[in-house]
């Protein structure tokens, strides 16, 4: 019985020496990898004079649809901004062609865009403050560590995966509706927003209710895209979608970021699992697998 305790503690000895290297070199090892991969995500999100190269490039992207050719253009897009927008319109009813863009002076910020960079800023941040000098004494320390970082990955993902949900009106107010020369026409709508890796534009077409109208006026709610037969007021009218046109783009880089952002994600996860809120987990873990074999500990 003796001999069997010797056993079981000289190993309980080398699974906790185990643990401690973990805590000073492997948790290390993965954060700089970490940095490393998150570092090559923010580059994605490069901003107008926020490096040593300059202004972000500018990237022309030619909008489509797989359902309809009533909606055609070109949105330029630099860095978290749109510098310009060149969009044209057939109507559906009479076939003419309305041609609208960006006034010169004019950039639209991307919000969702700025910030998801935000997000991955703070992340580094997290990150690069317990640089290798850094001696960590608990795993509890590196689960809320993890835990932190794990949170601004995934708001920076959701900012990208998940659109914001507005009402009519709320796209009527928006300054989006008078960055355009000529200036809109009073029945059209447009919203521009991310959705995953695509850059999103959606003109809404409106008539106007007569006070006659015999249909039910319900305002529609908030939602990412509305469908015809949405109401709302505005002004002193009442307003109905006739036509929605939706067209969009793929945004090469913004897909390389989501992938960066799952990546880190199942990193950070990893290392939650394998070092556990302190040594009896981890070396519960590591009896589960079979018997221990002693390993040279730096």
């Amino acid at each position: 019985m003796a001999t069997v305790m010797a056993a079981t503690a000289a190993e309980r000895a080398v699974l906790e020496e185990e643990f401690r290297w973990l805590l000073h070199d492997e948790v290390h090892a993965v954060l700089k990898q970490l940095q490393d991969i998150l570092k090559e995500a923010s580059l994605r999100f490069t901003l107008p004079g926020s490096g040593t190269e300059g202004p972000a490039k500018q990237e022309n992207f030619i909008l489509g649809s797989c359902g309809s050719d009533q909606v055609k253009g070109v949105l330029t897009l630099q860095g978290d901004a749109l510098s310009q927008a060149d969009v044209n319109l057939k109507m559906p009813r009479n076939n003419q062609l309305l041609h609208f863009a960006f006034r010169e002076d004019k950039q639209w910020k991307l919000q969702q865009i700025q910030d998801a960079r935000n997000h991955v800023s703070q992340a580094i941040y997290l990150l690069t403050s317990r640089d290798e000098s850094y001696q960590f004494k608990t795993g509890a320390e590196v689960l809320k560590l993890m835990d932190a970082v794990m949170l601004q990955l995934t708001r920076a993902r959701n900012r990208l995966t998940t659109p914001a949900t507005l009402t009519l009106p709320e796209i009527a107010a928006s300054g989006l509706t008078r960055m355009f020369a000529p200036a809109l026409p009073s029945d059209l709508l447009v919203n521009v927003y991310i959705n995953l890796n695509k850059l999103c534009l959606t003109v809404y077409q409106l008539h106007a209710l007569q006070p006659n109208s015999t249909k039910n006026f319900r305002p529609a709610g908030g939602a990412v895209l509305h469908s015809p037969g949405a109401m709302f007021e505005w002004g002193s009218q009442r307003l109905e979608v006739s036509h929605v046109h939706k067209v969009e783009c793929v945004i090469p880089w913004l897909n390389d970021a989501l992938v960066y952002f799952t990546v880190s994600l199942q990193l950070c996860q990893q290392l939650k699992d394998k070092v556990g809120p302190g040594p009896s987990t981890f070396i519960r873990g590591r009896a589960s697998k079979g018997p221990c074999h002693t390993r040279t500990v730096p």
